[in-house]
């Protein structure tokens, strides 16, 4: 999986094996995305290198201006 660079809008673009599957606006959408991709969360790391490729900037930042907002 590849999480591209924040988007202007705080959302980040996410494809698997080169296909584009989407946006994700934080991590729960990261995860819904690999596990629609036949992936268990249970088997989830998101700073493991070798599942997900993030560009950019890692998992805690989904804006153009840093880390993800507290909810």
């Amino acid at each position: 999986m590849t999480v591209h660079p924040p988007l202007p809008d705080g959302g980040r673009r996410v494809a698997i094996r080169g296909k584009d599957v989407g946006t994700a606006y934080n991590l729960l959408d990261v995860l819904e995305f690999l596990r629609a991709a036949g992936l268990p969360e249970a088997d989830t790391a998101v700073d493991d290198p070798e599942l997900i490729d993030w560009h950019g900037a890692g998992p805690d930042s989904w804006g153009p201006d840093g880390p993800e907002p507290a909810s």
